[in-house]
């Protein structure tokens, strides 16, 4: 039986766009499998929220003396949000809105920034007291460096290095006195095989944000055609009965040298790296295809009760729960059922009295649930004391318990209510899960049976990218090769037509 063959216009399409695809994509998908098993186990320098926790200094309100309904006269737009804080060991309002967030002192009303480089240091040494003495201060961040191209928002920012043995340097907000991040000589050095790598994660490249989106879109719309293409023509060449003859030897490939490893290695791992590529694309949302799973003002309403209001809230009331709550280090004011509380590290207690009880129970989540989403009846309220397949966190920070509520609306929402302050921590929809599954499911290969279980996920990962960076390397060398000849053959030709022109007339 003779192998079926394909049109020569489209066997000549699919050869040619996978050959120049490859040739000029192929160095790409080298880095990015090496950087994927990097970015395993070291991923961007950031502040680990426990430790940015744990390094605070307790609160004490004790010397405030206006209430945050004054001190937010110098708050520009309505304030959604407040953070009650310590900054140079004096205590602060952090009013928070969608766009930013302003510092203001409770003693006296004087806005915190912008910070001098002298209060940042304070700030630094209350943050690293084992460093006090030998950190230095490393400069004015204006424009986004390597390391705060996340934190554009929050520039100007006050780089402090600490002079330790680990090579610290922590980033402190001129606007706030927040320690925003810290980085360590270990940290940054692994972020470059790493995360900077795998992004693409440059500086000169990062900052033109949209520029930036559009070359990882397309470049990953490439390779995803390209790996596909390549697999089912690989699967297309593919011969069971061996009817190709290499050097006098029946074959099931038709290839030779590093293209055979790469026909053989895209037949093995040739699924996987395009799934791989394919949800790396999905990373990018691109042309926005799915919600957001922020919840809705209507969502979040419906368990607060109403919106956040400053007015009637005594600055007494606050020393009171904090003073109770024996010296947390970090407190918000929470909505919950009309009514303000203080949430806080040690725990969250009411503002006002006769405030329903917190935490909550099954029975008040679905008498409040049902109001979240209009024309939508509560199907199934579930406590979560673990993480399902959708709310997660491998680093355990997101909180727990949890209130799982599911909605038999259009898209089948999904709500997560924080138990210990009654507050909707995420939304899920049907497409919304379907990119769970599409991007982090393909990408991270963070399925349930294999996330949780080390090593075998580990070793799962590193063999797939293993193979894919041995397709990867057997499509450039050839492709080089390639290269080189086409190079040579324009430079000959490109000498044999000078000494044309160089010729005399008449010879």
């Amino acid at each position: 039986m003779r192998h079926p063959r394909l049109g020569p216009r489209l066997r000549r399409v699919v050869v040619y766009t996978h050959r120049w695809c490859g040739i000029t994509l192929g160095a790409l998908f080298v880095c990015w499998f090496v950087s994927g098993v990097v970015l395993m186990y070291a991923g961007m320098p950031r502040l680990a929220p426990a430790k940015r926790l744990a390094r605070r200094p307790a609160l004490n309100f004790d010397a405030a003396r206006l209430t945050p309904k004054t001190a937010s006269q110098h708050v520009r737009g309505p304030v959604d949000g407040l953070e009650l804080s310590m900054v140079g060991g004096r205590p602060v309002y952090r009013f928070k809105n969608r766009s930013s967030v302003t510092a203001i002192y409770a003693d006296s009303g004087e806005p915190v920034g912008p910070m001098t480089p002298t209060l940042a240091m304070v700030e630094a040494r209350t943050f690293a007291s084992e460093a006090a003495m030998t950190m230095r201060y490393d400069g004015r961040v204006q424009a986004p460096d390597q390391w705060t191209l996340e934190l554009t928002r929050q520039l100007p920012l006050h780089r402090v290095a600490l002079e330790d043995a680990a090579d610290t340097r922590v980033y402190v907000s001129e606007a706030t006195g927040d320690i925003v991040l810290e980085t360590t000589a270990s940290s940054r050095r692994w972020a470059y095989p790493g995360a900077i790598l795998h992004w693409i994660y440059l500086t000169p490249i990062r900052r033109h944000g949209a520029a930036w989106a559009q070359f990882i879109i397309w470049t990953s719309v490439s390779g995803t055609l390209m790996t596909l293409v390549g697999l089912l023509w690989g699967l297309w060449r593919l011969s069971p009965r061996a009817i190709y003859r290499l050097r006098r030897v029946r074959s099931h490939s038709p290839y030779a040298r590093w293209m055979w490893w790469h026909h053989y290695a895209g037949l093995v791992f040739g699924l996987a790296t395009v799934t791989w590529i394919f949800s790396g694309l999905l990373s990018m949302d691109p042309w926005d295809w799915h919600p957001s799973t922020t919840p809705t003002a209507d969502q979040r309403r419906a368990f607060a009760g109403r919106t956040f209001s400053l007015d009637t809230l005594a600055v007494g009331d606050l020393q009171r729960a904090l003073n109770g709550l024996g010296a947390p280090h970090e407190a918000l004011i929470i909505l919950f059922r009309g009514q303000r509380w203080l949430a806080t590290d040690r725990g969250t207690v009411p503002l006002e009295t006769g405030a329903a009880a917190l935490p909550l129970d099954e029975q008040t989540v679905t008498s409040l649930a049902g109001s979240a989403i209009s024309g939508a009846h509560v199907t199934d309220v579930t406590r979560l004391t673990d993480y399902d397949a959708y709310y997660y966190d491998r680093q355990r920070e997101l909180p727990l318990p949890v209130f799982r509520i599911r909605y038999d609306d259009a898209v089948r929402t999904w709500l997560y209510v924080d138990a210990a302050r009654g507050t909707v921590l995420r939304r899920e929809e049907r497409l919304t899960r379907l990119n769970r599954w599409l991007y982090h499911g393909l990408h991270s290969f963070d399925f349930p049976f294999l996330y949780y279980r080390r090593p075998l996920w580990d070793i799962t990962v590193i063999v797939l990218s293993a193979g894919g960076l041995g397709l990867a390397l057997a499509a450039v060398a050839p492709a080089w090769q390639r290269l080189r000849r086409h190079l040579r053959h324009l430079t000959r030709s490109g000498d044999a037509s000078s000494r044309r022109a160089r010729r005399p007339a008449g010879r």
